[in-house]
């Protein structure tokens, strides 16, 4: 039986391990102690941190794995490329994913390669007043640790007195010597999802994001298809293209963030890996397959077919659950949520008696839903109607 290694045991993670089970890998997870649903479910568990290589070397060495897989974060996306590189496994390279998890790198690398991005400066991260550079570039800007995942460490500087809270939040999030300042953009947020294998994108699926306003642009849904023109579409993918090719990733999932500003797309992130908060479900539903299988199945070195199964695409429709307060859950009940074959999937990660934070930040969130319809109005209808209906009591 050929064996996985998942990084991570997060909630983003789960469907890695279901996925790899039910193709008849042998599921190995690491990841740091903690109360994690992924060590339920895998056949065998390592308790280290996904960015200790050595560590996980010898791991991936002693239990000869066939495969590493990483999906929903970006932290341990170097790990994953160090020991493709070292085993000679598929996936990211090193230096690839190194530029893909480093938000420095990465914007950087934009800049050789004529990605169409954010003015930037980075900033050593001992620098708690750096009103010079605020000001050199322009109010507001965006502090952003360059190794974080999930929106932590990223907030909006609207003036000097955003400052010392902004500097905060990168030094609590960040193992970095810097960080970055950017300028912010004001726009329409949107991304898309991609797969690259062997150096050609096999796919490349935009869709729409809601977004929840906290210290910056947080994504906590999102919808497909979404319906920009198709000159917008071409300028994504064509924008896409040249930040897969400046960080040299290859063999991996693409998740990929972008705001529409004055009629054109710039690029605000790349990872490489599959995106959180619903975004591997919905490019399943939108396509048909199960986009979890095509990811276990290329880190795996299987042949894998991209072919979309649905001649028409499903529109669809994901959220996430967020709390507009920190408590102790009390009560969750879904017994009024009317039943309706649209509503694809209603999950929760809390039960009683677990503490829920205040939604700031993507791993805030306590569940998620997933529906379908002709069209996203209407599964955005069936979303919200459902949601109203959930019961949660906090105490």
């Amino acid at each position: 039986m050929k064996k996985i290694l998942i990084l991570g045991a997060g909630i983003y993670q789960v469907p890695l391990i279901e996925t790899a089970k039910k193709l008849g890998y042998y599921t190995i997870v690491a990841s740091i102690p903690g109360k994690y649903p992924g060590f339920a479910l895998a056949d065998k568990v390592y308790h280290v941190n996904t960015t200790d290589t050595q560590a996980l070397e010898k791991i991936a060495e002693e239990e000869g794995v066939s495969g590493v897989c990483v999906s929903g974060t970006d932290v341990c996306i170097p790990a994953q490329g160090y020991l493709c590189d070292k085993l000679g496994l598929i996936g990211p390279g090193e230096q690839a994913a190194h530029r893909a998890q480093d938000k420095l790198l990465m914007k950087n690398a934009f800049h050789e390669h004529g990605v169409r991005t954010a003015y930037f400066e980075y900033v050593d991260v001992n620098n708690s007043d750096p009103r010079d550079v605020c000001e050199k570039i322009g109010y507001p800007v965006i502090f952003k640790a360059v190794d974080s995942s999930g929106s932590r460490g990223i907030t909006k500087v609207s003036g000097p007195e955003d400052i010392a809270y902004a500097w905060q939040a990168v030094r609590d999030n960040t193992r970095s010597d810097h960080y970055l300042i950017e300028k912010y953009l004001t726009g329409s947020e949107f991304g898309a999802q991609a797969c690259v294998k062997n150096g050609a994108l096999k796919f490349i699926l935009p869709h729409g994001d809601y977004v929840f306003q906290g210290d910056t642009g947080v994504p906590i849904g999102h919808f497909a298809p979404y319906d920009m023109g198709e000159d917008v579409i071409a300028d994504c993918k064509e924008q896409l293209a040249l930040a897969v090719n400046a960080l040299g990733i290859d063999n991996c999932a693409i998740n990929a963030d972008f705001i529409l500003c004055q009629g054109k797309t710039y690029v605000l992130e790349i990872g490489a890996r599959a995106g959180a908060t619903g975004l591997v479900e919905m490019t399943s539903l939108y396509y048909g397959f199960d986009y979890y299988e095509k990811i276990v199945q290329l880190c795996m070195g299987e042949e894998v077919d991209f072919t979309p199964v649905l001649k028409t695409p499903q529109p669809n429709v994901t959220m996430l659950f967020c709390s507009k307060e920190s408590g102790t859950v009390k009560e969750i009940d879904v017994s009024a949520v009317t039943t309706d074959e649209r509503i694809i999937s209603l999950s929760f990660d809390v039960e009683p008696g677990d503490q829920v934070r205040k939604f700031r930040k993507g791993p805030d969130r306590f569940g998620m839903i997933v529906t379908v319809g002709d069209t996203v109005a209407e599964a955005k209808e069936v979303m919200e109607r459902a949601m109203a209906q959930v019961k949660v009591v906090l105490e």
